[in-house]
């Protein structure tokens, strides 16, 4: 460490470390978008389903634990959706797909708040990444300036 930097390492490892928790967080907001996108191919699924399904077709029903069993659908016109908070209503065939679709459509709305979200990390990493590099020319141009007087001083 140079003795003319006093306080510049400093300043670097914090813009270094706020960097650091930006590239974490935007990893964060990626994963949920993710997690988002996992929860509306669910629901592009039960809309297929709901739509190819007779009465008498025979689906596997998820017991948990990776476990299924066969049952035969009694009647397509007697779907159960999730409304939200722990909430369910059940719905003929088109009433289920329509609440399907809000859901989803409430998805897309979610994922274009987290891209945006995104995008604001990038900004504020792009604006660190800028103070950085002044920072790294400020600390060149001042060892220069000591370097030229120090060699003005030997003559």
């Amino acid at each position: 460490m140079s003795l003319g930097g006093g306080g510049g390492g400093g300043a670097m490892q914090e813009i270094q470390q706020q960097m650091e928790a930006l590239e974490q967080e935007k990893r964060a907001i990626e994963a949920e978008i993710e997690g988002v996108r996992g929860e509306q191919s669910e629901i592009d699924e039960a809309i297929e389903a709901i739509e190819t399904l007779e009465t008498g077709s025979t689906v596997q029903v998820p017991l948990g634990g990776g476990a299924y069993v066969r049952a035969e659908v009694q009647d397509i016109d007697e779907v159960v959706v999730g409304l939200g908070g722990g909430y369910a209503a059940e719905q003929d065939e088109e009433g289920a797909i329509v609440a399907l679709e809000r859901k989803r459509d409430a998805l897309d709305e979610r994922i274009q708040e987290l891209q945006e979200e995104v995008a604001e990390v990038e900004t504020e990493t792009e604006q660190l990444e800028q103070r950085a590099q002044q920072m790294q020319q400020q600390q060149m141009q001042q060892m220069m300036q000591q370097q030229q007087q120090d060699q003005g001083g030997d003559e």
